[in-house]
């Protein structure tokens, strides 16, 4: 049986946010900026000079992810952290009509990417990655977190789409859906209690 943890992304561990996010699909290419740039902005960007936005997103801090790793070998990314730092999120017009929350409160958060490596996958390693992401958010004094996933039930997915997670991850997570984005893709939160956990940096 594999051992999975996590690590919260840090300048330290850049070697592992990148090991990560290249073992398949868009993370190599996006560096997970998708959602913290606007349509305009990310049209415009190159992949090197996404890869220095994370790097000094990460080197600003507070940490925008955590890192999963399969018996210490980097395995897997999720991005979480206030929706107010991840721009596109109020600019995109169907998250914006369907949330109930303030767009400028920075108590609500969002789980918006995951990435596991094709070869650590089918291990469990998404659901840890929510599982501590929930636990992260919570520490840091988030009141409610958003996601936007995938319901692939219903109708059929490209996988490279399913970076935003899927329906039943985050209903195992005790997300409850809040509203339709549009067919396939709900708005799903989970309200959460005072800090319980403690996530080490």
């Amino acid at each position: 049986m594999v051992t999975i943890t996590t690590k919260p992304a840090t300048t330290e561990r850049w070697a592992d946010v990148q090991h990560a996010l290249t073992g398949g699909g868009d993370g190599a290419s996006c560096q997970c900026a998708w959602l913290t740039l606007r349509a305009k902005d990310w049209n415009n960007t190159t992949k090197d000079e996404r890869t220095a936005l994370l790097h000094d997103e990460i080197a600003a801090g507070p940490p925008p992810g955590l890192i999963a790793y399969v018996d210490g070998e980097a395995a897997g990314w999720v991005r979480v952290g206030p929706r107010t730092s991840q721009a596109r999120l109020a600019h995109t017009r169907a998250i914006a009509s369907a949330t109930a929350e303030p767009l400028d409160d920075d108590a609500v958060w969002a789980i918006t990417c995951f990435v596991v490596r094709r070869e650590h996958r089918g291990q469990g390693i998404t659901a840890k990655l929510m599982h501590d992401a929930v636990a992260f958010a919570q520490d840091a004094g988030a009141r409610l977190i958003e996601g936007y996933p995938v319901d692939t039930t219903t109708g059929t997915h490209a996988s490279n789409n399913l970076f935003h997670g899927t329906l039943s991850t985050f209903r195992a997570a005790g997300f409850e859906q809040r509203a339709a984005l549009k067919p396939g893709r709900p708005l799903v939160a989970l309200e959460l209690t005072p800090a319980a956990a403690n996530v080490a940096v």
